[in-house]
């Protein structure tokens, strides 16, 4: 989290050059920042497993391939398509938000009901196979960068949504910078995760030291809980990110009754504490919006997983029979 608003401080250094509002573009980065972080957070938790099953060699040139992926999602296809949406149809953005708030709020609460109701899946089951390892790495490769696109869509337009400038050209340099120093972080936080058991087990075979022996034994044993750590705080994030947007994406819409509830409660209970009223008032805020992201994402479950996912299987069963 700190390191994401560090990389959107950055960003707004280069809007005190060339924008004129300085202050409302620093303060509507920072807002920018702590909603994607809860994107950018479950996108760390979830490429881990591209690379399941691989030799420890080609961990690294799997991630630099999605990165590679990443970038082209980000600065290609979505950066030029955004920028066009907003100049000629900004209206369009509010729902592409909320169409993405959407998606998060699924994505979570499925993680939720899986946990709770264990199931298995023929098709993940499929995935997770090493089976040949060439045509595994390629299709592991091309399902992450289809899930990177999801994430870097909402990721693209929660930025664009937040920055506030005159000059096309200033919009189009701060997404493009603000795209890749997002990209640059999430996928060296993957590689760091990545390549960290095996610093373990290299230091507790090699360690020169008793505690550097202990450190790597440490390292190993420590990751599986700090990947489990990740799923829970991004699962949770998104939660939060994804029942916020469509709040307040309603209140822009014109429909404000749960946005102006949930702040009355949030000030409410605020006012009860003397102490730290600015963060109980974030706090409250956050969990009825993360308690909205459930119920949402919930109700959504059946409906992707009985009609949208069967409908997309059988476009692209009719297209694979084309070929």
């Amino acid at each position: 989290m700190s390191g994401l608003l560090a990389l959107l401080d950055d960003v707004a250094a280069i809007a005190k050059v060339a924008a004129a509002s300085v202050d409302d573009v620093v303060g509507q980065a920072a807002k920018a920042g702590s909603k994607v972080a809860g994107v950018v957070i479950d996108d760390a938790a979830v490429t881990p497993k591209y690379v399941t099953g691989f030799e420890p060699k080609r961990e690294l040139p799997i991630i630099w391939k999605i990165t590679k992926g990443s970038l082209f999602n980000k600065l290609i296809v979505l950066l030029p398509a955004l920028l066009l949406l907003n100049t000629f149809a900004p209206w369009v953005i509010t729902p592409l938000l909320m169409l993405g708030g959407a998606y998060l709020c699924f994505e979570g609460a499925e993680k939720i009901f899986h946990w709770l109701y264990p199931h298995g899946d023929a098709h993940v089951e499929k995935d997770m196979s090493v089976g040949d390892p060439l045509h595994l790495e390629e299709t592991r490769v091309k399902g992450a960068i289809k899930t990177d696109f999801i994430l870097s869509a909402e990721i693209m337009t929660i930025i664009l949504s937040n920055i506030e400038a005159d000059s096309f050209w200033f919009e189009a340099a701060t997404l493009a910078f603000a795209g890749v120093a997002v990209t640059v972080f999430v996928y060296g936080a993957v590689a760091l995760i990545v390549k960290m058991d095996d610093v373990g087990v290299w230091l507790a075979a090699n360690g020169h030291t008793g505690s550097g022996r202990a450190v790597g034994r440490g390292l190993v044993k420590g990751m599986p809980k700090l990947l489990t750590l990740l799923t829970v705080v991004g699962t949770a994030a998104m939660l939060w990110v994804g029942g916020s947007i469509i709040i307040h994406g309603l209140e822009v819409l014109g429909m404000p009754w749960l946005y102006d509830e949930i702040h009355h409660i949030a000030v409410i209970v605020a006012d009860a504490v003397a102490q730290e009223s600015g963060f109980v008032e974030w706090l409250v805020t956050a969990l009825f919006d993360g308690i909205f992201g459930l119920a949402l994402g919930m109700l959504l479950i059946p409906v992707v997983t009985r009609v949208i996912a069967p409908l997309f299987a059988a476009l692209g069963g009719k297209e694979e029979a084309s070929h």
